[in-house]
């Protein structure tokens, strides 16, 4: 599939936790409204979805819960992803989310190859946080993706957002929408 065509790019977010409106998801929100500003369409696989999505089993990967899922990551051109911090690595909500996506194993492109993959750290803490995105490249990698340069890394513990939604500090900010453009961009050269 071309770009140049006059497609817009399509961008596939995923992440949050059990928690809805969490500060992950609702950075992950902020990204894929980043995206759409920049061109893309955007579809988002979030803290519900994530809790109703079963335990991934390999003796039963084509789950018919998934099939939306990885349909959509198999026809798109980028993912954000974001995750909280525990205990200094990944939720399980969205390893298990990750772990899924080996139903793309035979895909014509398996898993991430050759789209760019955001990601989006909320932790308490700097230090969770750092981890929490070594963490995430280092399967992003595995999985054939290519994480973007700038990695969003936010710490939830300085209070994220104000009364109307907005991130507090405008460097937040910042990262969030670069991560989402990067992957807009990445999107547009590698698929033209």
């Amino acid at each position: 599939m071309s770009l140049s065509d006059g497609r817009r790019p399509f961008i596939v977010g995923l992440g949050g936790t059990v928690r809805s409106s969490s500060s992950s998801e609702r950075a992950l929100r902020k990204a894929l409204e980043a995206a759409e500003a920049a061109g893309a369409t955007t579809k988002l696989f979030d803290g519900p979805f994530l809790t109703g999505l079963p335990i991934y089993n390999p003796a039963e990967p084509d789950n018919g819960a998934a099939a939306d899922f990885l349909k959509a990551v198999s026809e798109c051109d980028g993912v954000i992803v974001a995750s909280p911090g525990y205990h200094g690595s990944i939720s399980g909500l969205v390893k298990n989310a990750l772990d899924t996506l080996e139903g793309l194993r035979e895909d014509k492109r398996p898993y991430f190859d050759g789209r760019a993959v955001g990601l989006i750290v909320a932790a308490d803490g700097w230090q969770a946080a750092g981890s929490t995105l070594a963490a995430l490249r280092g399967i992003i990698h595995a999985m054939r993706g290519w994480p973007t340069p700038l990695g969003a890394t936010l710490n939830s513990a300085q209070g994220l957002y104000d009364e109307d939604g907005d991130f507090r500090d405008r460097r937040d900010a910042w990262q969030v929408t670069t991560v989402a453009q990067q992957v807009v961009e990445f999107a547009r050269r590698w698929t033209d």
